[in-house]
């Protein structure tokens, strides 16, 4: 089976899926679409056939590319352009989530599964309504019950729109949280480079001592009149 009469439809599936297609189903479409039963496309030959269509279109004279996301293959618009189709979609790319929401989702995206109750226990208020409006925006899923817990409640975690939508195929593709605290730290300790110790001190100084009006200091760091 030569790579170059798969490609084509590989290119198709991906593009007229509406979601992320994984290797092994792009295999299975190919050699059910072409009807092979003796030289059937092997999951190598597709590999390899993708990796050709990435470096297609990885090329400037594309808008687009295809990118492994959300557990599969899709093909998605370069980030230069993504304000340009912000336009033609309006306010589906203005829509955000409340601050409630994004605890919420943080907190099941790296807790996950997790009951309800205990989302609540880490928030410390209820959180009917966001998790409710993950539910319908698909970025959440409930994963089954949690048959250990009295009442089996049901379980909470992220979904394949949730991976999606972060650009990544699994869960543990998320930041770190000590690396993002360790990022937060560093950027709260940057001192500007225009000021030099010496100005930083003498603005200590100040707010530590502050000089009285019409006042100042001599040499023998004393308070004398500005007048003499």
């Amino acid at each position: 089976m030569e790579i170059s009469e798969i490609i084509p439809h590989i290119e198709a599936l991906i593009f007229a899926s509406d979601k992320a297609l994984p290797t092994l189903e792009i295999t299975e479409l190919v050699n059910a679409a072409l009807g092979f039963i003796d030289d059937r496309a092997s999951l190598a030959q597709v590999e390899a056939a993708i990796d050709g269509i990435q470096e297609k279109y990885h090329s400037e004279f594309y808008a687009f590319e295809l990118k492994q996301s959300g557990g599969g293959w899709q093909f998605l618009t370069k980030p230069m352009f993504h304000k340009t189709v912000a336009l033609l979609n309006g306010d589906k790319f203005l829509k955000r989530l409340s601050a409630a929401a994004l605890e919420t989702l943080a907190i099941i995206a790296y807790k996950q599964p997790i009951t309800k109750s205990e989302i609540e226990s880490i928030r410390g208020v209820n959180c009917d309504y966001a998790v409710q409006k993950l539910l319908e925006k698909d970025l959440v899923i409930i994963s089954g019950r949690n048959e250990n817990a009295v009442g089996k409640p049901l379980i909470y975690a992220t979904s394949r729109s949730f991976m999606d939508y972060f650009g990544i195929n699994t869960a543990d593709e998320l930041p770190k949280i000590n690396e993002v605290l360790m990022e937060e730290l560093v950027k709260a300790t940057i001192i500007n480079p225009e000021h030099t110790e010496e100005d930083i001190s003498e603005e200590n100084q100040q707010i530590i001592n502050p000089v009285p009006e019409g006042m100042k200091v001599d040499t023998y760091s004393e308070l004398v009149s500005k007048d003499s």
